[in-house]
């Protein structure tokens, strides 16, 4: 989901500008594929006033925000309004005033005041692009290089490289900036020079770039220069949290989870080299010749965990990594970018899961997906099939606009290539229609679901497909014919589905509430995106709506325990919040009726099933990668202690979780973690004091 990039969080900054002059400054968004898709249009007058109108809509959805913002004298922010309507169309009112050293604030989500002893600033939840460009302005002008951020946090940036632009013979100087303190990694804003800098761009290298009106020609090159800065710091990071296992490496006392079965095994110790299972074997049986240990004190082993819905950025690795997920499923990305992550992390210059892409299909129309290949007829569609294939792709995505005409042909063409089809149901079609013509694999609980709501003329690519299932699963009797025989054709073709339960929380959630699925992890996040966590993003205006919305995600949830109850097979994808929301999605498939042992069965062996990648990964067996994860506690017993990760093995690379939370500001979920240890060598022989061989000795005769 892209398109959260620009929602709450994401563009959540504050701050101040020095001087007001009159001025109306105008952005324009560009897709990858090089489609407009917004803008946003900033008008500043010289009472300090400043009026912004943002709009931006990709996938069908997106925010259309307004905002009234009033510097005060010293040029801090006095006065501050958001309204409009969020990405999934939840309204938008945020307020904040400053009079003297009292802030108060107040919005659809939260309501705080605080008194404030020095220039402090808050921090909307929703809010536009110029609130970038407000802190930036803000930060060159403080000595000290921290901005204090209400209702907390501190913001810092600091110039990372500066570029010339041009545009019919025009020129200027920019500068990339990275701004830390908000979310988990760094933000990077293009800005302009001087002693008040201002937002000139704001670039998702691959996806998206917000620029000034006039110099959009420069967009390429400044994604290119952001990627570079980014690479390096991407590098440090990298060869700071992966720690290279040399030699072999004996994991002790492990209790082993064998998928397969869904059966916890008995103490066993693991030996590791190159990447690679090379023995399990009884705890305790004799080593001969291992260079360390681990100590697994009677942890559990897990093999490593599959997302098998993700959209990966070059950022989103440890957050994947802390969690035990050791592979990820892209379901949809640029396809340069996943080229590049893919080559990183063969080199192990990227922190990352292994990557299994899927090709992302996607038809043109006013509301296509601005990913992969925009197709606009069957030449073109196959052509980005046979792309995919060349380039090692294992699974084809099916996307919304997609045209239903052609869904037959290019799925038979896909498997005429090996590759596994699956994905949305594309508008004017049911997913009845979606099996029977061949795909593999549904993905989202309500495009299953949407099977009986939809009608021909339904247009699945507004928001419709969210508030049908929101407002009328609640009214589905799952015992009728029409549930029971899609039930049937669903495990007749063995169509796997991919629920993505926690990510459709959203339906229910309403402002001011902690989302369900983070509640339990919520403490150990940085401040920020705590209060993200109880931003609602549909429009839900009464209890009335609430209660059919709750009704109707409960019957999702049974919905999901009734297919894996009728054989048909699940896999566990997120879409959402990296990591963590795998593990709610585990403990939702609990709460559907599978054991915590199953719900594990089907994060490991089911994953590495249905990506083609069983041959090597999904279970903990020799000859197979050592994707491993020691866990504290028993998540086969209690699926909650999922969450107690406390140390991954992956790639020959060993990952301390403990390490990522502290980069990314994160309070550990475990301490004191196994280390590994050398194991001391063979004392020498009393004889010869070297323990090399006579016969390869200098002095030796024949």
């Amino acid at each position: 989901m892209k398109a959260s990039l620009i929602t709450a969080g994401a563009l959540a900054f504050c701050c101040a500008v020095s001087a007001y002059a009159s001025e109306t400054i105008r952005y324009t968004i560009i897709m990858g594929t090089g489609s407009v898709a917004g803008k946003q249009i900033v008008e500043r007058n010289d009472s300090g006033q400043i009026k912004v109108h943002f709009t931006f809509k990709d996938n069908g959805r997106g925010p259309d925000l307004d905002e009234v913002i009033q510097l005060a004298g010293d040029g801090t922010m006095s006065q501050y309004t958001v309204t409009g309507a969020s990405t999934m169309g939840a309204k938008v009112d945020d307020h904040f005033s400053l009079a003297g050293k009292q802030a108060e604030w107040h919005s659809t989500s939260e309501h705080g005041s605080k008194t404030v002893s020095s220039n402090a600033f808050y921090l909307p939840m929703n809010s536009t692009f110029e609130i970038a460009s407000l802190s930036i302005t803000a930060l060159a002008k403080r000595s000290d290089n921290a901005l204090p951020l209400l209702p907390s946090g501190t913001l810092s940036q600091r110039k990372v490289d500066e570029v010339v632009v041009k545009h019919q013979g025009k020129t200027q100087r920019v500068q990339l900036l990275a701004q830390t303190g908000i979310g988990f990694t760094p933000q990077f804003f293009w800005a302009t020079t001087g002693k008040s800098p201002r937002l000139f761009a704001s670039i998702y290298p691959g996806y998206m770039s917000l620029i000034e009106d006039g110099w959009q020609s420069n967009a390429a090159e400044l994604a290119k220069h952001q990627s570079l800065a980014s690479d390096k710091l991407l590098k440090d990071l990298a060869a700071r949290i992966q720690h290279p296992m040399k030699g072999l490496t004996v994991v002790r006392n492990a209790r082993v989870f064998d998928s397969e079965s869904a059966q916890l095994g008995a103490p066993s110790d693991v030996y590791v080299l190159r990447g690679k299972i090379t023995q399990v074997l009884p705890a305790g049986s004799p080593v001969a010749g291992a260079d360390n240990e681990i100590d697994a004190a009677g942890r559990i082993m897990l093999p490593g965990l599959f997302d098998m819905h993700g959209h990966v950025d070059r950022w989103s690795g440890g957050l994947n990594l802390s969690v035990g997920v050791t592979s990820v499923r892209d379901m949809g990305n640029a396809n340069s970018e996943m080229q590049k992550m893919i080559d990183e992390i063969a080199t192990n210059q990227l922190l990352s899961p292994q990557l299994i892409p899927a090709g992302f299909l996607e038809g043109s129309s006013p509301y296509a997906s601005q990913n992969g290949f925009v197709i606009k007829d069957l030449v073109e569609a196959k052509h980005a099939v046979d792309w995919y294939a060349e380039h090692g792709y294992p699974q084809l995505k099916i996307y919304n606009s997609f045209p239903h005409a052609m869904v037959a042909d290019i799925v038979a063409y896909a498997h005429s290539r090996g590759m596994r089809v699956s994905g949305h149901i594309p508008a004017f079609m049911r997913a009845q229609e979606a099996v029977e013509q061949g795909y593999d694999e549904i993905q989202h609980i309500n495009q299953v679901l949407l099977n009986f709501l939809v009608t021909p003329t339904t247009d699945t690519r507004t928001l419709d497909r969210f508030q049908l299932p929101a407002d009328k699963v609640a009214g589905l009797d799952f015992d009728s014919k029409e549930v029971q025989d899609f039930i049937k054709l669903l495990q007749e073709r063995h169509v796997s589905i991919d629920a993505t339960l926690a990510t459709f929380d959203f339906i229910k959630q309403r402002d001011g509430d902690m989302a369900a699925p983070y509640a339990d992890i919520a403490e150990h996040m940085p401040p920020d995106v705590k209060r993200s966590f109880s931003v609602g993003q549909m429009d839900i205006p009464d209890e009335a709506t609430a209660k059919l919305h709750l009704a109707s995600y409960n019957k999702m949830v049974e919905f999901v325990g009734r297919m894996y109850r009728a054989g048909i097979p699940l896999v566990a994808g997120t879409d959402a919040l990296p990591g963590f929301t795998l593990q709610s999605e585990l403990a939702l498939y609990v709460q559907a009726g599978l054991t915590p042992a199953q719900a594990l069965q089907v994060a490991t062996i089911n994953g590495a099933r249905y990506s083609h990648a069983l041959a090597e990964r999904g279970s903990i067996s020799v000859g197979k990668l050592a994707d491993l994860v020691l866990v504290d506690g028993d998540p086969t017993q209690n699926i909650a202690d999922i969450r107690k990760v406390a140390l991954v093995i992956t790639r020959g690379q060993l990952i301390y979780p403990t390490e990522i939370d502290k980069e990314f500001g994160i309070v550990p979920f475990v301490q004191n973690p196994p280390q590994m240890k050398a194991i001391a060598a063979p004392v020498a022989a009393a004889t010869g004091g070297s323990a090399v061989p006579a016969r390869f000795g200098m002095d030796q005769k024949e």
